[in-house]
């Protein structure tokens, strides 16, 4: 028994010839697949709007409005980031964290080409996410929505949001939580190209194949995996040192 056979269990071995034809099978259903999904987008795009009431955000220059956040563009994607007020930078959301670690630093670029701003909403107070957007090197527009909490076009995290604005007017057009936001995350979707998949217990794996709960590897060692891209500060280091970063 090798070692990696110690830890893993081993898929069935079969020669080329039945590989491929097995690949040939699945290759029909995944194509099934994304033609069902073209479906669902298209349906996606015929999906009404619904107002939002004027709002105002906290950003980096004090109260905005929201209808500043679009920067003159007329479509805008918002990711609403979870925050736990009074916990330390390695408390916060490592699902959240994940999210927007996860994005491409040319996504907003790209997205600017379709006419599309994409800024990250958060429910913590402005200077404690501003410090924390900043210890983790991110650069997209962040705006604080402490006081919009009932507004439900507006408010609470981990959720992503699609607006529209017409002159003044802002409309919401769609908004998605859980599983659909994993669009944010290509890391999880070429797990799902991997043998073992992600290793979460909700998968439907063979018998035997690794599995731990949703997220476990999120975080490692106390703080949400991306932070340690950033610090070489012990675990547990107190909130106030976030700023010092």
């Amino acid at each position: 028994m090798s070692e990696f056979a110690d830890r893993y269990p081993m898929p069935e071995i079969v020669d080329r010839g039945e590989w491929q034809r097995r690949r040939d099978e699945l290759l029909v259903r995944e194509k099934a697949h994304t033609r069902a999904g073209d479906v669902i987008s298209a349906s996606r795009r015929r999906l009404p709007a619904t107002p939002v009431p004027p709002t105002t955000l906290i950003g980096a220059d004090g109260p905005t409005s929201i209808v500043d956040a679009f920067e003159g563009r007329p479509l805008l994607i918002a990711y609403a980031f979870m925050w736990h007020r009074g916990k330390s930078t390695a408390q916060q959301c490592e699902g959240c964290t994940l999210t927007i670690a996860d994005l491409s630093a040319t996504s907003p670029a790209y997205l600017e080409g379709r006419d599309v701003t994409f800024a990250v909403f958060c429910e913590g107070p402005w200077d404690d996410i501003a410090a924390f957007r900043d210890f983790m090197g991110w650069t997209m527009p962040w705006y604080s929505t402490e006081f919009t909490q009932n507004e439900p076009a507006v408010a609470d995290g981990g959720i992503m949001r699609s607006y529209l604005r017409d002159g003044d007017d802002v409309y919401l057009t769609y908004e998605t939580t859980d599983r659909g936001t994993e669009s944010f995350a290509p890391v999880l979707n070429l797990l799902d190209l991997t043998l073992y998949g992600r290793q979460e217990v909700w998968e439907d794996s063979p018998e035997g194949w690794p599995q731990d709960r949703q997220g476990s590897w999120w975080r490692r060692d106390g703080r949400p995996v991306a932070q340690w891209l950033h610090t070489d500060e012990p675990v547990g280091a107190a909130h106030a040192h976030a700023h010092h970063h």
